[in-house]
């Protein structure tokens, strides 16, 4: 008889003794990977229900935007903005007019992004709002995820993500989510911005309450104070609209994008706003080696064309319909609640059952692939090019896990 040789365990032995453990992963070994399913190191394939936190909105390997990395591949991959290359104002402009908005600041990671947005609101309240130096607050939520720098741990209050981490930044202030009362309480002459996701990824994909957007959007505006929404995970198609806030009709001052921008292939992010806004920066105060170099621009206008078709916005409001229909009709057999819009979904498992680490664990070994955040909560975020045939068949394996 032959003996299989499993390569998981070897591989996963592997990454335990070599790498920090600042993860808790799933024991799944990727080695391969197309469009929603992805293919381990033994040869199992798996639906992938994660899609690297909204990162693969448009599936793994898209045929166009890997020809758009291959053919930029064979010219030039990076000079630094101490030059201007042939991708960089194309990238631009078609962000720009995707965002409406009349520049873009190009970055690499989403915490990049959200640090030029503070620090943009910063310069701008001292140079065009008239705040006093060094006294610029940003007001912001309570349960947000921004990122993992120092400054922007200093307004988290998950304490995974806090603890240990000081000195903190100063400069921000922190409200309850979705409520408007204590944002107009917070504000005073010092605030130069609200920085919000417009729904909350980690806290449990948190929609807030209806009016909650456009009542911030008419504060913000009355208060001379910028509404900077961080549209990095809800962004770019993933909830049935190009930004998660277009649900509640407002324009925010300005737009932090990231994940998807890259096409599961290059870190991209980008700030996005009006000269107004972006412009007062100047040479020399900000950068980034990597921003805006050739191969992520080559790979973020073919992004933003994917997205101009409105092609997987469609695609994800129609089938984020289905896929929550299918998740409530689960309320009461196990599950307590859902939320979420389009293809992105927060699902509250009862705690008697399991915790949501558990639901993941299950899941995994059924091959379907999600992840769990704040006790018995699990976030479903397939990529755009699932089908409905994938959405039933995770669903079918979420009923089986909740039945034991």
């Amino acid at each position: 008889m032959t003996t299989v040789e499993f390569r998981t365990p070897e591989a996963l032995a592997e990454a335990e003794r070599w790498t920090a453990h600042n993860y808790h992963p799933l024991p799944v070994v990727v080695a391969e990977a197309e469009g929603a399913w992805v293919t381990d190191v033994d040869g199992v394939r798996y639906l992938d229900f994660l899609a690297g936190y909204s990162a693969l909105n448009f599936g793994h390997r898209h045929p166009g935007l890997i020809a758009a990395a291959h053919a930029q591949l064979d010219r030039v991959t990076l000079t630094s903005r101490a030059f201007v290359h042939d991708q960089f104002g194309a990238f631009c402009r078609g962000l720009a007019a995707l965002c409406g908005k009349d520049m873009v600041l190009p970055m690499n990671t989403g915490a990049e992004a959200v640090e030029t947005a503070i620090k943009v609101a910063r310069k701008w309240g001292y140079r065009v709002k008239g705040v006093a130096a060094e006294q610029a607050e940003i007001i912001v939520a309570a349960d947000n995820f921004h990122g993992r720098t120092t400054t922007i741990v200093s307004f988290s209050t998950d304490p995974d993500a806090r603890a240990d981490f000081g000195p903190y930044t100063p400069g921000f202030v922190v409200v309850p989510y979705g409520d408007l009362a204590a944002v107009r309480d917070a504000i005073t002459p010092n605030t130069v911005a609200v920085l919000m996701e417009p729904i909350q990824g980690e806290a449990g994909v948190l929609v807030p309450p209806a009016g909650f957007l456009a009542g911030l959007r008419e504060l913000c505006t009355e208060t001379d104070v910028l509404m900077i929404a961080d549209e990095i995970q809800s962004g770019l198609g993933r909830t049935g609209k190009t930004f998660a806030i277009d649900h509640d009709g407002v324009v925010p001052d300005m737009y932090v994008l990231g994940k998807a921008l890259g096409g599961g292939i290059v870190p991209v992010s980008a700030v996005a706003a009006d000269r107004a806004v972006l412009g007062v920066l100047r040479p020399g105060e900000h950068g980034s080696t990597f921003g805006g170099n050739p191969l992520a621009c080559a790979v973020g206008t073919e992004v933003v064309k994917l997205l101009e078709t409105g092609e997987f916005q469609e695609r994800s409001a129609r089938l984020g319909a289905r896929l929550h229909a299918g998740l409530e009709a689960l309320i009461g057999q196990g599950v307590i609640a859902v939320r979420g819009r389009g293809l992105w979904a927060g699902v509250d498992i009862d705690p008697a059952l399991m915790t949501g680490r558990q639901a993941c664990e299950r899941l995994a070994e059924r091959r379907v692939l999600a992840k769990d955040t704040h006790g018995s909560t699990i976030r479903l975020a397939p990529p755009l090019v699932v089908t409905e045939e994938d959405l039933d068949h995770a669903l079918a394996q979420l009923a089986a896990v909740l039945r034991g």
